[in-house]
């Protein structure tokens, strides 16, 4: 409703009442916890961590624009590459590390934290290209597209509470496992469903959402129920770079591919003299086409329309063969937890 009546950045205003709401309820409701005064803050770490993020997205955003430099690029991921291999080194050999690496020898840890970010990645992802198509090859107003892409948050609220009355009850991985096959069953449908009617597509969303919603409440659990409880704040932190990283990085890679199949699915229709940037994206080649005549303005809005809708599949596609994939994998990694178990 904001973008639809506002400047975009309008929308980021909506989460300025909630921060506000939550600061003042954390300084009223939750204890206070005195600090260890021992432990120190690893600054040159996060610098490390820092780098190691942020040339490695630049890298892959590089090398997915039409007229990135390869050059760039490889600088860009060898430097990111480098700054995680000394990133993990100094973390292994330090006495206070900023991130104890030791906690992912836990079996439940590491696949909540591999839940949270896959999760994410997705969730994110999905729902920016998803946007993205259903304004401009469906035409729907941002109002119209926002109320169809609720389903997914809608359906995790709701599957979340119902999987936290099951995690006493049933084996946490196998839970998480399940969530997101669920939520490739949800992608798998709306990839059926994306160019039909909305129903069906709310319906895919709505089990994708259902998949991960409960997928995070089972990987929240675990980060922090099976972690040391000396360690609850580096476990909460680890928790919440599981969500931005995998957040952050399903925009940029989902995005970045999908302008990538984009731009070599593009065909400029044959006698329409046009700037190369209709290759960039579907809106630059919609604005493009306001500029020209009737017949070879719907000639190119059909071609742009044509190549998104191929990406938006190919996307589709993927997504659901790597949720499938990490759901066998933390599958997988469960059985064999439960047999050093039986072992023991």
């Amino acid at each position: 409703m904001l973008v639809e009546h506002f400047w975009w950045g309008a929308a980021f205003l909506i989460n300025v009442p909630i921060a506000v709401a939550a600061l003042v309820l954390t300084l009223v409701y939750v204890p206070d916890h005195a600090g260890n005064k021992d432990k120190k803050w690893d600054f040159t770490g996060s610098v490390q961590i820092m780098i190691a993020m942020v040339t490695l997205i630049y890298a892959i955003k590089e090398f997915a624009r039409r007229d990135g430099s390869p050059t760039f690029a490889t600088i860009g991921a060898v430097i990111g590459v480098v700054a995680l291999i000394i990133f993990i080194r100094r973390q292994l050999r330090s006495s206070n590390p900023l991130l104890d690496l030791s906690l992912f020898k836990i079996s439940p840890f590491t696949t909540g934290f591999i839940t949270a970010l896959v999760g994410l990645f997705g969730q994110l992802g999905i729902q920016y290209i998803v946007t993205q198509r259903l304004q401009l090859v469906e035409g729907f107003g941002p109002l119209q597209a926002g109320l169809i892409t609720l389903s997914i948050p809608v359906a995790a609220l709701i599957a979340g509470p119902l999987v936290g009355k099951m995690l006493y009850r049933y084996d946490v991985i196998r839970i998480k496992s399940f969530s997101l096959l669920l939520a490739a069953l949800g992608t798998m449908v709306y990839l059926f469903q994306f160019d039909s009617s909305i129903p069906g597509q709310i319906l895919g969303l709505a089990l994708l959402g259902a998949g991960l919603g409960a997928g995070m409440t089972a990987a929240s659990h675990s980060i922090m129920s099976y972690a040391p409880p000396e360690k609850a704040g580096m476990t909460a932190s680890i928790e919440e770079m599981a969500y931005e990283l995998g957040g952050a990085s399903g925009i940029a890679i989902i995005g970045s591919i999908s302008g990538l199949v984009y731009t070599l699915a593009m065909k400029i229709p044959a006698g329409i003299q046009v700037p190369a940037n209709v290759k960039d994206s579907l809106d630059e080649a919609l604005l493009v086409a306001e500029g020209l005549p009737v017949q070879a303005s719907e000639a190119l809005k059909e071609a742009g329309r044509t190549a998104f809708d191929e990406s938006f599949f190919a996307i589709l596609v993927w997504v659901t063969v790597f949720f499938a994939v990490t759901s066998l994998v933390i599958g997988l990694v469960g059985a064999r937890s439960k047999q050093r178990e039986t072992r023991v």
